[in-house]
């Protein structure tokens, strides 16, 4: 069985981060193993939340698991709350890489066009010194303005957004995508592996709801270690993302709390089923 180790935030309740990556991971049929950041009460769109920083015990998490030869298949980051935390989860990343280790980095620091508050004015330059380490680089279209110091628009022509892929993938090498990104009456996102690229959209549901990049990001990265290729775990994520929304557009009530993946697993666990059946694996 494969194993992947994502480091991000921990909320014990709020559908995101860690709390969403472990199960989507799971249900994929991967071994999941997590190393928060900071551990939260409720995620941070609530009015009030509790929040104790863990900066200082990444590094003897990874002294520790160095200690029992302990390796992971694959390293996901997620939401990092700082340069330092950055810093140090550069040399885990460094520490922990082996010759088949892939390092998929979702740049998470923004959305609708705004950086996370919090996150200093030089944090896009840092983080895009950690997407140089990475295989696989996630950012939704905020985040990708972010990186390449480029002004937001939510609706940037599909041309723009292929050469944007292209500067991207020069950071990363291995396959680069984007999320987030409008065609129409559409939503979805488009990746690019150096010679082609390839898109998924589905209808844009009118909800907004927390947790979908995580959830997307987890499912991609699950996919890609039960032996999809790029294009197809990119697919078999956004439609699996498209089902959550869905089924959280239904229930009105729940939607402040996150997006409810746990309705579309089924259906995640599904479309894993047939890519191993394909003898991927």
């Amino acid at each position: 069985m494969k194993r992947i180790v994502t480091i991000q935030d921990f909320s014990c309740v709020g559908k995101c981060s860690l709390t969403s990556a472990l199960p989507v991971i799971s249900a994929a049929g991967v071994e999941a193993c997590g190393i928060p950041t900071a551990l939260l009460s409720n995620h941070t769109g609530f009015p009030t939340f509790y929040s104790r920083d863990l900066t200082e015990e990444l590094t003897p998490i990874g002294a520790q698991l160095r200690r029992e030869s302990i390796g992971f298949d694959a390293v996901y980051t997620g939401y990092i709350a700082s340069v330092r935390q950055m810093e140090l989860i550069s040399d885990f990343i460094d520490e922990f890489r082996g010759a088949n280790t892939l390092i998929f980095v979702d740049p998470v620091m923004g959305d609708n066009g705004r950086i996370y508050s919090g996150l200093s004015g030089d944090y896009p330059q840092h983080m895009k010194k950690l997407c140089q380490k990475a295989d696989i680089l996630a950012p939704n279209l905020t985040e990708a303005c972010l990186l390449l110091g480029k002004e937001y628009n939510a609706d940037i022509p599909y041309e723009e957004i292929c050469r944007m892929l292209r500067e991207l993938y020069e950071l990363c090498g291995k396959y680069a995508f984007i999320t987030g990104v409008k065609r129409d009456d559409m939503i979805g996102a488009v990746g690019f592996d150096g010679v082609s690229f390839n898109d998924c959209f589905m209808i844009h549901e009118d909800i907004v709801c927390a947790g979908t990049g995580d959830i997307l990001s987890a499912a991609f990265i699950g996919a890609v270690m039960r032996g999809a290729q790029f294009s197809e775990a990119l697919d078999t994520a956004v439609k699996f993302t498209y089902e959550a929304v869905r089924l959280t557009a239904a229930d009105p009530d729940r939607r402040f709390y996150g997006v409810q993946f746990e309705l579309a697993l089924p259906y995640y666990i599904e479309q894993i089923g047939k890519i191993v059946e394909n003898g991927r694996v």
